[in-house]
């Protein structure tokens, strides 16, 4: 087709070259549109690199003071008071790594320390918080009440699941701290006790009428233990009682 006795030059594709050969074709107004063609160029912007979980160390930082002053305005240069505190951040931030990389060996080191302190622990008898007592035959349960204060007197209650009262033992005056403790399974009516769960509850002479009430502890064997993650620590599986923190523990012995 001529126009105004020009061929009119066919459109670019757009190819993304973005050369749009249309602007040098005709000099009508139609040759001018094949200069869309440039547009194709956009497609080059995927070559854009991606951003999103990039870390920047010590290394690039210095990259980056670097790059501002060899692009600073010769006629503004950079003030040396905000170079100085460029620097004073770098060296704050490599402190920190540092001391974040000397903390986590630290930990590391603490983990494997109370691990193998805790081995040491296995088959010894440990003296932990409990309010019940696991009665098995043959065996007598021992344990302590944890007296917070001198008292005229001293008594464990011993009650079965039915919440029936099977045996009282009186530990008599005494002063503050644990006052030890052992039953062995005979009921107040001289019976023998069935083995099972029992549940203690201990008082002393008070202020208030009745007695007030005070904290048993009972022993039992250590089968293993656990290295909890966090603020778990260190766990004891004690025969008779479960599992019992290493905090709740109040005595080890053999």
């Amino acid at each position: 087709m001529l126009i105004n006795g020009t061929h009119a030059a066919a459109p670019p594709t757009g190819t993304g070259t973005g050369t749009g050969a249309g602007g040098t074709g005709g000099t009508g107004s139609t040759g001018g549109t094949g200069g869309t063609g440039s547009t194709g160029g956009t497609g080059s912007t995927g070559s854009t690199p991606a951003t999103n979980g990039t870390t920047l160390g010590g290394t690039d930082f210095l990259t980056l003071m670097l790059a501002q002053l060899k692009n600073q305005d010769p006629t503004s240069p950079v003030d040396s008071n905000t170079f100085l505190s460029q620097l004073a951040q770098l060296s704050e931030v490599q402190g920190i790594t540092s001391l974040n990389t000397s903390f986590s060996t630290l930990s590391s080191s603490l983990t494997s320390s109370q691990a193998l302190q805790a081995s040491s622990l296995l088959g010894h008898q440990a003296l932990v918080n409990s309010s019940t007592a696991n009665l098995t035959p043959g065996t007598a349960v021992s344990g302590a009440v944890n007296v917070p204060q001198t008292t005229s007197q001293v008594v464990l209650n011993i009650s079965d699941a039915s919440g029936q009262l099977v045996s009282q033992i009186n530990l008599g005056a005494q002063s503050a701290g644990l006052a030890s403790f052992s039953w062995n399974g005979m009921m107040g009516n001289g019976s023998q006790a069935p083995a099972g769960t029992y549940t203690l509850a201990a008082q002393y002479a008070g202020s208030t009428s009745g007695g007030t009430a005070a904290t048993t502890l009972v022993n039992g064997t250590v089968e293993s233990v656990s290295m909890g993650a966090g603020s778990t620590g260190l766990t004891l599986n004690v025969a008779g009682v479960g599992s019992v923190p290493f905090s709740n523990v109040q005595q080890i012995s053999n």
